[in-house]
């Protein structure tokens, strides 16, 4: 009995849509590829793979027509400079079609152990268990390439006082048993009494910003306090505080706008509070500075590889600088 897979993801695409293909082979129906048109939308992509449907070597697959397809999946933070990526390379490379898609890293990372995607991408580093289970599910180690650094943002209400916290702070604002409760605690004067409580803006737990915050802020022993609410994505968490005057949370610093507050972070050593700036992460002064990474399995080669070495070449790098990250060419 041939068994049927259904994945249901948004994406976007330079087409105002993606042309899916699928190939009949016997009985059953393997998706193939997509093809890609010309004008920037998003659409809502419908992937029905039957049987063992999936992605199978390092190298990418076949598309109808001779195309190659390499399929991406994993971070939120990185979703928008993935579909950059992919976009660009599209118009350079019409033979490759790259498919997006989001959901987190832990998904991300889930689907390239299961073989649903080529390429994860990453904004923690995978978990030793991780790494055991895709070595084993596929034969081969994964490979991580760092392509950009980011400095995780701490966000408030544009309208909040507050200018700098301390990381201790945040972590009893966040942590389980923590103290912080209201704004007043911290010395916020001028709020009004109804937004004194302070909403807790979390993650969801396959984010991979989700389990760095924890690690960097609350340790590797302390989990979050229950009671946050928990945004689907950046993009998501950062409306939700632009939108709620006693709010605080975190995003990717590509996702700030005028509408919220970057807090300066004041390290352990509590000496100076560092902003979230492109500067202060390519120097690595600000406290929760973090790397972010693609995963394959075992070295790419092939369409994935060549996507891989662009992404790291000039040009890809020039559009991590254009989505609010540091390149890691910065770093050679």
């Amino acid at each position: 009995m041939v068994q049927q897979q259904v994945r249901v993801a948004l994406t976007r695409s330079v087409a105002g849509g993606l042309i899916l293909q699928f190939a009949k082979r016997g009985s059953r129906f393997r998706y193939v590829g997509c093809a890609w048109m010309t004008r920037l939308s998003t659409c809502l992509v419908l992937a029905v793979c039957a049987g063992l449907g999936g992605c199978g070597a390092n190298d990418g697959g076949a598309g109808a027509g001779g195309h190659d397809v390499v399929r991406v999946e994993g971070s939120d933070t990185m979703v928008n400079m993935a579909q950059s990526w992919a976009e660009r390379y599209h118009q350079e490379r019409p033979s490759v079609s790259v498919q997006v898609l989001g959901g987190g890293s832990g998904v991300g990372i889930a689907s390239l152990i299961d073989g649903n995607c080529d390429i994860a991408d990453a904004s923690r580093v995978m978990k030793p268990d991780e790494i055991d289970r895709a070595t084993a599910a596929r034969g081969t180690a994964p490979k991580e390439i760092e392509v950009a650094y980011d400095a995780l943002a701490v966000l408030v209400h544009k309208d909040n006082p507050l200018d700098a916290i301390h990381i201790d702070q945040l972590a009893e604002i966040f942590g389980d048993s923590g103290t912080i409760t209201q704004w007043s605690q911290l010395g916020v004067k001028g709020l009004p009494k109804r937004y004194d409580k302070i909403i807790r803006v979390g993650r969801q737990n396959s984010s991979g910003t989700y389990a760095f915050f924890r690690e960097a802020v609350l340790g590797k022993k302390r989990d979050y306090k229950l009671g946050s609410i928990d945004a689907h994505g950046s993009k998501d968490a950062v409306l939700l505080i632009a939108k709620t005057p006693g709010a605080i949370g975190y995003s990717g610093m590509g996702y700030i706008t005028k509408d919220v507050k970057a807090l300066k972070i004041y390290g352990r050593d509590g000496k100076q509070a560092i902003a979230a700036t492109v500067a202060n992460a390519r120097n690595g002064t600000y406290p929760l500075r973090r790397s972010l990474q693609l995963y394959t399995i075992g070295e790419p080669t092939g369409a994935i590889g060549k996507y891989v070495d662009w992404i790291l070449s000039p040009k890809g790098q020039a559009i991590v600088l254009d989505q609010g990250y540091v390149p890691v060419l910065d770093h050679e």
